[in-house]
């Protein structure tokens, strides 16, 4: 009967109203929600099979619920480090719990990124849900793999405690002068062979003027270089020089200080790490074909075993109770900013300029656009802890909500694909930023009218229809 389709279609108009208005006050709700997606109520018309020829049924209306999933929010300037925000499609991707994950448990994407710091150290949002990413592996790299989930695993940036780096190359830029007068202990005076000075017997290492009966040989110049153990332990190496009766050639003598951090193979003594000649050619310029303070004038290295290995002869380990490990020092003195020279001006040491750190602790942890988390430690070093995993979706409005401001996968949505991001088509991670919500509330309030008058129309077709029903009804009486 038409007057029944009428007020069928009177409900049903009641019933899609209803929906609209639940989805307005959800957006009206969720205004300040870090990257809310609004909901819309779409209608469409339901026609029934009799409304055709003279007679007309009435079938009224549907509301269909769409979420604008990929719908991009503004993005907002924060003053926290870990605040996220996504330029560009893709989702974060998380979990509900940070450790002991498996395949059956649930990973949820968002792109509400307000994450921060917990008690043990994970990165979870608002919501509770934990950051996951790619670690970084034993030699320092990160390895992403665009489909494998159970590659991923929650960041932790706690995991990491405090760093040192040792000192593996050192700079000079320093002058020797090419008038120093050369000292008697430097001068052989014939019928002797040989001059007093002795890198084994009577060295420059060995200097005491403090002593009873002064020892040792005074160095003509000595300029000290700063290091850093594996430990991070500071260290310092000193270079003496002493002018050789030989023109353009110097006696020179790599030595620790204090003498007790170096135990000294047979060949060496008193803190000694190396011994040998500095030559330059008449211009002033290192000789390095003439230079024998290293084993290799062309590689200029110097090697100093660990605390745990004894020296071998012509050789120098750390001593015993540093407890630390060998290390490797390359000492430029050619190619360095000015180098080692030989002019006639006063002999000083301009710069040292080495690498390696002291031991430093956590400070600050930094994302950048590619999604790279770096822990910042106060010595000033900087090491990369993982990379922020991104999924992207061939129909991201296909997405199911659910609590959180998250989403699961749907058959709608297609399946996952993880990148890195601002690769493949995935945006770039933003830092210090959250993405807003795109309600937008002049529009919301607008269909708030709208929707109110549709449904007090609805109603007033139910109204129409009773009355109609109640005059057919009063036929009989």
């Amino acid at each position: 009967m038409s007057i029944n389709s009428a007020m069928l279609a009177g409900v049903s108009g009641l019933t899609a109203n209803s929906s609209a208005l639940a989805a307005i006050s959800d957006n009206i709700a969720n205004v300040n929600t870090t990257a809310y997606k609004r909901n819309e109520a779409d209608f469409q018309t339901l026609v029934t099979a009799q409304a055709t020829g003279a007679s007309y049924s009435a079938g009224g209306v549907l509301a269909t619920s769409r979420q604008f999933v990929s719908q991009q929010g503004i993005l907002q300037r924060t003053s926290s480090a870990t605040d996220l925000g996504i330029s560009g499609s893709g989702f974060f991707v998380t979990t509900e719990k940070a450790e002991g994950l498996t395949s059956t448990d649930a990973r949820l994407f968002t792109r509400a990124g307000s994450f921060s710091v917990d008690n043990q150290g994970y990165l979870k949002n608002s919501a509770g849900l934990y950051l996951q990413g790619w670690q970084v592996d034993s030699q320092g790299d990160i390895a992403t793999d665009p489909s494998d989930l159970s590659r991923l695993s929650s960041i932790n940036v706690a995991s990491i405690g405090g760093t040192a780096d040792p000192t593996t190359r050192v700079a000079l830029s320093a002058n020797l002068k090419s008038s120093q007068t050369v000292s008697a202990d430097a001068t052989i005076t014939p019928p002797a062979t040989t001059p007093l000075y002795d890198p084994s017997t009577n060295s420059m290492s060995m200097y005491d003027p403090t002593a009873a009966t002064p020892v040792g040989v005074k160095p003509d110049f000595e300029m000290q270089i700063p290091i850093s153990d594996s430990k991070g332990g500071k260290r310092t190496l000193a270079i003496d020089f002493l002018k050789s009766s030989v023109p353009n050639q110097w006696y020179a003598e790599i030595r620790a200080v204090p003498a007790s951090d170096i135990v000294d193979g047979t060949g060496l003594t008193n803190g000694q790490v190396a011994t040998g000649i500095v030559a330059f050619t008449p211009s002033g310029r290192l000789d390095t074909t003439n230079t024998t303070l290293f084993a290799d004038p062309t590689n200029p290295v110097i090697n100093i075993g660990s605390s745990a290995t004894a020296p071998a002869a012509g050789g120098a380990s750390w001593a015993p109770g540093l407890g630390v490990a060998g290390q490797s020092l390359a000492i430029d003195m050619n190619s360095g900013a000015g180098g080692l020279t030989q002019f006639d001006s006063q002999s000083v040491a301009e710069q040292v300029t080495t690498n390696g750190t002291a031991f430093g602790n956590l400070t600050n942890i930094s994302i950048d656009d590619n999604g790279f988390v770096t822990a910042v430690f106060d010595n000033g070093v900087t090491r990369k802890i993982a990379q922020v995993a991104m999924a992207t979706f061939a129909n991201p409005d296909g997405l199911k909500a659910v609590s959180g401001n998250a989403y699961k996968v749907t058959d709608q949505s297609g399946t996952y694909n993880l990148k890195a991001p601002g690769s493949g088509g995935a945006g770039t991670i933003s830092p210090d930023t959250l993405e807003a919500s795109t309600v937008d509330l002049s529009s919301e309030f607008t269909g708030l009218i709208t929707t109110q008058r549709a449904y007090a129309a609805s109603s007033k077709i139910i109204t129409t229809a009773d009355q109609m029903m109640q005059e057919l009804l009063n036929i009989k009486q």
